[in-house]
């Protein structure tokens, strides 16, 4: 690595919850630098998942961040003229932006619904270990696994 690492951020929680993971949640959701519309989409979702399981939307969050979140994964590795794909640990804010990233792309890739129910339902689905972001992650642990053996070049 050369230089120095850029310094981390601090970023403020969302308005409504003052939560900082759900402001992060509606940072990576924006495009073209529209927070708002952003954060209309977000909590819109929050309100349809409040209205249809009648239970609070940030725990039905939370349990799909839980569910959506690996714990291994597998990074590339340049041995003596080889790749290899080591599996590695992941710990802290990388688990939390994988999760956010597989639930927008799974929320993205459904086709005919407004963004916010079409997140609020990969929320939902995430909450009961089903839908699309929990297959992803069930993908990558699987692959981490089957690349067990090349754990020591990590």
């Amino acid at each position: 690595m050369r230089g120095k690492q850029a310094p981390k951020r601090s970023i403020p929680g969302d308005p409504k919850f003052g939560r900082v993971d759900i402001g992060k949640l509606i940072n990576r959701l924006m495009h073209n630098g529209k927070k708002t519309v952003a954060q209309k989409i977000v909590y819109t979702a929050f309100q349809i998942i409040s209205d249809t399981t009648k239970q609070d939307p940030v725990e039905t969050y939370e349990k799909a961040m839980q569910n959506v979140g690996p714990n291994l994964e597998v990074k590339g590795r340049r041995v003596g003229g080889a790749n290899y794909q080591v599996p590695v640990v992941v710990i802290g804010e990388r688990k939390n932006l994988l999760a956010h990233r597989w639930i927008l792309d799974a929320a993205r890739g459904k086709k005919g619904k407004p963004m916010a129910q079409k997140l609020a339902e990969e929320l939902m689905s995430a909450a009961k270990g089903e839908g699309d972001a929990v297959k992803k992650r069930e993908d990558v642990q699987r692959m981490a696994e089957a690349n067990r053996a090349f754990a020591h070049f990590a």
